[in-house]
């Protein structure tokens, strides 16, 4: 047996090996997904869309902190944090 012949076969075994791991993956990742999320993802989506009510969260959009925290991301200033907001206490 040559050592292109033993090479090819080797090749065989691996894309055969490949397919077969590539299946398994995908069945798998199937069975993942429903099992993380049982709820069908379009049908939650179009439930959420229409509950979705306009012009909520606009007054924070026009803060000075979201302004702010917003800007730094665009200009490439922001260091990665998050923009946390603290509900003040009545007077």
């Amino acid at each position: 047996m040559s050592l292109q012949h033993i090479s090819n076969n080797v090749n065989d075994f691996n894309n055969i090996n490949n397919i077969w791991n590539n299946y398994t993956v995908a069945n798998e990742k199937s069975k993942i997904l429903t099992w993380l999320s049982p709820l069908d993802p379009q049908r939650r989506h179009q439930d959420i869309r229409t509950r979705r009510v306009d012009e909520v969260g606009d007054g924070l959009l026009q803060t000075q902190e979201y302004r702010n925290w917003f800007g730094s991301i665009c200009r490439g200033d922001s260091d990665g944090s998050g923009l946390f907001f603290l509900r003040r206490s009545g007077g």
